[in-house]
């Protein structure tokens, strides 16, 4: 068997997230697993660094994929042609027969992209959540803070049933504004992210921009270890996987 490493980059508006779904067609690992089956006439299974849910993007999700034998050097050149647009395939490598996308995965960088213009820019309404009112970037700087480290993160997650560890570890949390400061950047950097994790996260700092919460109530809400303690969970349109770090097998 021969096994390879490939990196996507998506648009994830119209699709149902990254996760194939036994109800619809309509995901993203779907549609690229259904094409490279397609191609190399035989049954392909990939797996992903991670799921993005429904309407969130990606420019470096990475995945890995084994088939029966050796893809030719304009396989990239040839998936992409029969994929649709908003997705893109950018690279594809031979890996190590032991390397996985998602159990191999040492660290995760997402980033969420808030529109700050007065009404709204009509380019960025697909990839950027529009507030309108003025953040305090100062007070969502201190709140960030608090999020950095190794905690408890239940607070911050929507799965109520998960069974598993809630600890995580946020390296960096840096924030990137415009020239015309009407669009900023928000980047995550940690070794893993809970379920809808990064969007609670950041509905949170938005909630102490807008002077609503303080920056330590996420210091209440890692003590409390209750959902309802943080943040709402900002929309899915900001959010964009930016890159996935490896540790070499």
């Amino acid at each position: 068997m021969y096994s390879y490493k490939c990196i996507t980059t998506y648009n994830g508006t119209k699709y149902n997230g990254w996760q194939k779904q036994g109800n619809t067609t309509n995901t993203i690992q779907g549609k690229i697993e259904d094409t490279i089956t397609k191609m190399l006439d035989e049954n392909i299974e990939i797996s992903g660094s991670g799921r993005t849910d429904a309407g969130v993007h990606a420019l470096n999700q990475v995945f890995n994929f084994k088939c029966s034998r050796q893809i030719p050097e304009t396989f990239v050149k040839e998936l992409n042609g029969y994929l649709p647009k908003d997705i893109r395939i950018l690279s594809c490598e031979a890996c190590h027969d032991r390397f996985h996308a998602r159990l191999n995965a040492k660290e995760k960088v997402y980033q969420y992209r808030i529109d700050t213009s007065e009404y709204g820019n009509p380019f960025l309404r697909d990839t950027a959540h529009h507030v309108p009112e003025k953040l305090d970037i100062k007070a969502m700087k201190k709140g960030a803070s608090y999020l950095i480290g190794t905690h408890d993160f239940k607070s911050f997650c929507s799965n109520k049933r998960m069974k598993k560890s809630s600890v995580r570890t946020i390296y960096d949390i840096s924030f990137e504004t415009s020239e015309n400061d009407e669009l900023l950047n928000i980047t995550f950097r940690g070794n893993g992210f809970l379920y809808n994790m990064v969007r609670i996260m950041v509905g949170t700092l938005i909630e102490i921009g807008l002077n609503k919460r303080s920056p330590e109530s996420i210091l209440e809400a890692f003590d409390g270890l209750d959902r309802s303690l943080a943040g709402h969970t900002a929309p899915a349109n900001g959010l964009f996987l930016m890159d996935v770090i490896y540790n070499e097998l």
